[in-house]
């Protein structure tokens, strides 16, 4: 699942946050990047039920900073280019 998350989410600790979130859920390895329009875009790999879990904290949890919304995308996993663990910061 690719997120993209709006809202002043730069500068706050979103990213490290989104981090600690995947880590907390377990099983999913991936990034959180800062892009040069604002938005945090989430790389998370996995099983649907935990991606949807990290998905449902990035619109509606207590997240650093403030989220005006969130677009993802669902792709099936492609294992041969995910990391093969950890969650990074970009």
């Amino acid at each position: 699942m690719t997120a993209w998350v709006r809202g002043r989410v730069q500068g706050v600790g979103f990213r490290w946050w989104t981090r600690v979130r995947a880590l907390e859920i377990g099983g999913l390895t991936g990034s959180a990047s800062n892009l040069a329009d604002g938005r945090v875009q989430v790389d998370a790999y996995g099983d649907r039920a935990r991606c949807a879990l990290l998905l449902d904290w990035l619109r509606n949890g207590d997240t650093p900073g403030r989220v005006d919304g969130v677009t993802e995308i669902w792709r099936p996993s492609d294992r041969a280019t995910a990391p093969a663990e950890g969650f990074a910061i970009k």
